[in-house]
């Protein structure tokens, strides 16, 4: 459970807005924090970069074998114990 505090005037236009809508205050104030938190968290990821991601072609490359390489490497560390 959380409490806020709402300065007199937003107080004001929170309850008139929930009277509007028909809901409780508490209502009210929980649709807009779920609002706001997806606004926030929703848009990571995936979605946030839909508009770029996949427009870049690399190829491959180097970074295709860089497993091998790291391979390779940890097993000659390994070898000079």
């Amino acid at each position: 459970m959380r409490s806020l505090r709402l300065d007199p005037e937003l107080d004001r236009r929170v309850r008139l807005a929930a009277e509007l809508e028909g809901e409780s205050v508490s209502q009210f104030l929980r649709e807009a924090a779920e609002t706001r938190v997806e606004q926030t968290l929703g848009g990571r990821g995936r979605e946030r970069f839909a508009d770029v991601a996949g427009s870049i072609h690399g190829g491959g490359g180097r970074a295709r074998s860089s497993g091998r390489a790291f391979a390779d490497a940890l097993s000659e560390a390994r070898s000079r114990r």
